[in-house]
């Protein structure tokens, strides 16, 4: 009996603990539904009084253009330049000359009979005056906006202040500083604005769901009812509840699996690659003898829910996981589909690729090369394979996959020389043709430090080993100036230009051409 008991307890307060946290959940969805919607009417009243005073200034700098013309008042040519402001104005639906009062013309042309000039409700702090609820002279029109300023006046229909691509029931009203009314189009939000009062926000009133915006005295309110809205929130919270009272435990066992499954670095990593979130980004190399820029490195990059992913936080991860494969192809992919223009434009152009120590042992990203590049007007030449010392473990199958890079028409060039397990023999012994002084050694350059004359030992090797020299990181003018004088080919760094999306390197690259005097070769 005591156990029976327990267990009823035991269920029971289960029960009840899962629906007190059910209706918890389902006051706090409800909430935060409403803060929302809120926050969505909020930006639609902001979104109204931003066209509204974009439309305001827009008239008022048609006004000035108009009103320093010296074209005779309702001539042709006066008439065309009320045309030109009314097509260039794009809240305006015309644009009239008054003359003491009386409309003499307008964009459609000159007119006879007298047509009164409407008096202005309120004048603006710049000086325009307003009238609303005006009534154009043709059947059915609905009623206008006109906003005067001097001899000129625009015609404006106020729905077009309001559009701000809302939901078809959200109700928006418009008022400019002092609370004069600008549109009339939105009786309940008109009504409510009054009894909330101008310092509400956003709120819940008379059964309607409000939020307000205010700028420099400008206010703006969105409504829009609340029945639709709570109909559609607990509608929701019902289709819930069976299913969640069965299966919460499950539920929440099983989300907790999953979530750990899917938010794992590598999954994420997983995903990146499956979607193709990775870009290039392409850092210049410059040509120190002529200043010209005559290729760049290839950078990936990973675009991650609008943020880029530092790369030092994937790219690990990415080699260990054996995923840099397939991500190398995505930055061959991005080369071409980014650059296949500009290198056949200019044959002297070249990209350079970072190989893995994977690729390297492999030979995998060879054939990928092979095949793609037929297909495209790249030819080998232009592109670069850039191997790290980290590749040249396995010193004999680094040897093969380089000569038969060189052999396939590509330029060979350690990375990062210095920092890992490559030695003169191995330079010696590997077809290169290239080498890439490391960041950490082009820092130490005017510095009294022990690595500081690494540079210069790095510098002479290569040219006693006819290998081409890129000096990597370069940020100072001190730094270029020394790899000048002791004649290396190549530099890349901040000094002379970030990593560049494709289209801004594209940019660099022709601005250096023309600073060049040419265009480059075919």
């Amino acid at each position: 009996m005591y156990r029976e008991r327990v267990l009823l307890l035991g269920v029971s307060l289960a029960v009840f603990a899962s629906l007190g946290a059910l209706g918890g959940m389902g006051y706090l969805s409800w909430q935060s539904g409403l803060r929302q919607e809120q926050a969505h009417l909020q930006r639609y009243a902001a979104g109204a009084i931003a066209r509204t005073r974009d439309a305001f200034t827009e008239i008022d700098e048609a006004f000035d253009t108009l009103s320093r013309s010296n074209a005779v008042p309702c001539s042709p040519r006066h008439i065309e330049e009320l045309r030109l402001a009314t097509l260039d104005t794009r809240s305006a639906e015309d644009v009239a000359y008054f003359r003491d009062g009386r409309l003499l013309c307008s964009s459609w042309g000159a007119l006879r009979g007298h047509i009164p000039r409407a008096a202005s409700d309120f004048t603006t702090g710049d000086g325009i005056g307003v009238s609303t609820h005006v009534q154009p002279h043709i059947r059915d029109a609905p009623s206008m906006l006109v906003l005067h300023r001097g001899g000129y006046s625009a015609l404006v229909n106020p729905e077009r202040l309001v559009d701000v691509l809302a939901d078809d029931d959200v109700q928006i009203a418009v008022y400019a500083p002092g609370g004069a009314p600008i549109t009339a189009t939105a009786p309940a939000a008109s009504g409510l604005l009054a009894r909330a009062g101008a310092g509400a926000s956003r709120g819940t009133q008379a059964g309607q769901l409000y939020g307000a915006a205010t700028q420099d005295g400008w206010r703006a309110m969105a409504v829009r009812p609340l029945a639709g809205i709570s109909d559609r929130l607990r509608e929701e919270q019902l289709k819930l509840l069976p299913l969640a009272l069965v299966l919460v435990a499950a539920l929440v066992a099983l989300s907790v699996w999953l979530i750990r499954q899917r938010l794992s670095p590598l999954a994420e990593l997983e995903r990146g690659i499956r979607r193709r979130q990775f870009l290039v980004h392409y850092q210049p190399i410059i040509e120190l003898r002529t200043g010209a820029c005559v290729g760049a490195e290839a950078l990936v990059r990973w675009r991650r829910e609008g943020a880029l992913v530092p790369p030092d936080e994937f790219i690990p991860l990415a080699e260990e996981s054996g995923l840099i494969a397939p991500l190398t192809d995505q930055v061959l992919d991005g080369i071409i589909g980014d650059l296949e223009a500009e290198l056949a434009r200019d044959r002297s152009l070249h990209i350079a690729i970072n190989l893995s120590a994977q690729d390297i042992r492999s030979g995998r990203f060879l054939d990928v090369v092979r095949e793609a590049l037929p297909r495209t007007r790249i030819r080998p030449e232009q592109i670069w394979l850039e191997a790290t010392e980290r590749g040249f473990i396995d010193i004999e199958a680094a040897r093969l996959t380089l000569g038969e890079a060189r052999e396939a028409g590509h330029s060979v060039a350690i990375d990062d020389f210095g920092t890992g397990y490559s030695s003169l023999r191995h330079l010696q012994d590997l077809p290169l043709d290239a080498l890439k002084i490391d960041k950490s050694f082009v820092d130490t350059i005017g510095l009294d430090t022990a690595t500081s004359l690494v540079t210069a030992h790095i510098v002479e090797m290569a040219q006693e080993l006819d290998l081409r020299i890129v000096a990597e990181g370069v940020e100072t003018q001190a730094q270029l100036d020394y790899l000048k004088a002791r004649g290396v080919d190549y530099a890349q760094g901040w000094l002379f230009s970030r990593p560049l999306p494709a289209t801004d390197f594209i940019a660099f690259l022709r601005r250096s051409r023309v600073a060049q005097g040419g265009a480059g070769s075919e």
